[in-house]
């Protein structure tokens, strides 16, 4: 099956450590580069480092992606609605949006629809994947949660920040691509640690892959 999938132009190679310095950012731009990644998700501080140094060196040929409401999804709506804005100012063409967990949990999922719409119309042709954070919800919320992004019109759901208490499975990218069904891609994240276990995140629907380690 790999014969007919470039894995690598799936990847978003992500460094999110709160220790990251220019040097790493750097490196993880020249690595994105090397093994022709599909992006570099860094935080937000680090957006307009990451952007810079692509475009001088590599002639943008890696996008950036970063992450807004990370990685707890807690922040109140206008704070990620500025965060969304900073970013996408310095340059990101990707946004990973953590959905509010608590209001999810409480089953108010149209404060989640308002607040990915109200992302994703900030952003325009720019790319919003909604993080669910798969690892605290069962089937049902995670169906209700997936038809909640598709209203929203965010471009992708993502499984998982890597910062929860559990990340991808293959069980729930079936389950959510089952549910999206081409309304919007899958991003599969958290967890993924050799090139096997992204190649069956991708041939179980995923489209994007999120992962921290060289694959």
């Amino acid at each position: 099956m790999e014969n007919f999938v470039n894995v690598n132009s799936c990847i978003d190679f992500t460094l999110l450590d709160a220790r990251a310095t220019t040097l790493d950012i750097e490196k993880l731009c020249d690595i994105a580069y090397k093994n022709q990644y599909y992006s570099v998700c860094v935080n937000p501080c680090n957006v307009l480092t990451a952007k810079t140094y692509i475009a001088k060196n590599f002639n943008n040929a890696v996008k950036v992606a970063t992450v807004i409401g990370f990685p707890l999804g807690a922040s109140t709506m206008q704070t990620k609605l500025f965060e969304a804005k900073e970013a996408l100012d310095s340059g990101a063409d990707e946004l990973d949006v953590v959905i509010n967990i608590g209001k999810a949990k409480d089953g108010d999922f149209g404060y989640i629809k308002n607040e990915l719409s109200k992302i994703k119309k900030l952003a325009k042709k720019h790319i919003v994947k909604a993080i669910i954070e798969t690892c605290y919800f069962d089937q049902n919320d995670i169906i209700r949660l997936c038809k909640t992004c598709e209203q929203a019109k965010v471009d992708f759901v993502k499984t998982s920040t890597g910062f929860g208490t559990g990340g991808a499975t293959k069980e729930n990218v079936v389950l959510i691509c089952n549910e999206v069904a081409g309304k919007c891609k899958v991003k599969a994240s958290g967890g993924i640690r050799t090139r096997e276990q992204a190649l069956t995140m991708i041939n179980k629907g995923a489209s994007r892959i999120g992962t921290s380690h060289i694959l």
